[in-house]
């Protein structure tokens, strides 16, 4: 190997350690932000930035930002050390709690619940009324570690006894609602919020209105599941303690702000956080064996 080639391989083995020996939250080693993608992408990077922009500013850290394109690969960033902390969905926080020690710390509120539920929804010529009539149908869920877009509603169904003749991973809620609604599948699952107090729809429907004005027309609520204890965000096993509690009172003082409630709506319907604990997810474990998902085949 020629001499200058080895003398750059040495300096670029150099650089990535002392990278890696720099202190958690400077240049050379940011704080890792994650957030599950149950929304688009875009939309999270683009109103992420201001909050980046405050979290550095009243931390004194440096922060960088990730967007896996799924649920599991957020909780395999745990695994890994490349998330320090995480905007989880409900479930996805089970398993980083369970393989990697993960520990919840906060839980968003949406509508003034720190709770959400699942539903599964049906196209109004399906001829789905009721749970027993999805047996042999064509269904769209979420993602296999999604509570309100797969679990939950799979729990329905078990109960009810019926299967579906067919089963597609559509990534997104607003992705399975306008897979129904273009009657690529009969039926299909997702998070659910009740009505406005003016009767405007809050479910996942209601991201897809401006593209489909008649959606609430062509896509009929089937059932509802039980409540499902809000999004957690999530700090890993052995991050330090001062960091940990640097973010969250930038957190909470971001979000208590006009525009900071405003960003976290536009990324995930957040309106504020709560403290929360490891216990208050205890349900959601009890209904995972209630199920028996094979949570291992979930994350490798």
């Amino acid at each position: 190997m020629p001499l200058a080639k080895v003398i750059s391989l040495m300096c670029l083995t150099f650089l990535f350690s002392c990278q890696n020996d720099a202190p958690l939250g400077t240049k050379d080693n940011p704080v890792k932000l994650y957030f599950t993608p149950s929304v688009d992408a875009d939309t999270i990077s683009t109103n992420s930035k201001d909050f980046i922009n405050f979290l550095e500013k009243e931390t004194g850290l440096i922060f960088k930002t990730g967007i896996p394109t799924n649920y599991v690969a957020v909780v395999e960033a745990f695994g890994s050390k490349r998330a320090d902390i995480g905007v989880m969905n409900s479930f996805g926080y089970l398993m980083a709690n369970d393989k990697y020690g993960a520990s919840a710390k906060l839980r968003v509120l949406r509508y003034g619940h720190d709770y959400y539920q699942g539903q599964i929804l049906a196209h109004v010529d399906s001829g789905i009324k009721e749970v027993k009539d999805l047996e042999g149908k064509k269904m769209a869920f979420v993602d296999p570690s999604s509570t309100s877009g797969y679990m939950f509603p799979l729990k329905i169904m078990k109960d009810a006894g019926v299967s579906p003749s067919n089963e597609t991973f559509a990534n997104k809620h607003d992705n399975v609602v306008i897979m129904i609604y273009q009657k690529q599948v009969d039926a299909g699952a997702t998070y659910y919020s009740a009505p406005a107090e003016d009767g405007s729809i809050r479910d996942a429907r209601a991201r897809v209105k401006t593209q489909f004005p008649d959606v609430e027309e062509k896509i009929k609520i089937v059932a509802t599941t039980d409540k499902i204890p809000n999004d957690p965000f999530v700090f890993r096993k052995d991050l330090p303690q001062e960091i940990t509690d640097k973010f969250i009172a930038a957190l909470k003082k971001f979000i208590a702000t006009e525009k900071g409630r405003d960003i976290f709506k536009r990324i995930y319907s957040v309106e504020g956080v709560v403290d929360t604990s490891d216990e208050d997810y205890q349900s959601l474990r009890d209904m995972v064996k209630a199920i028996n998902l094979d949570t291992e085949n979930l994350v490798k």
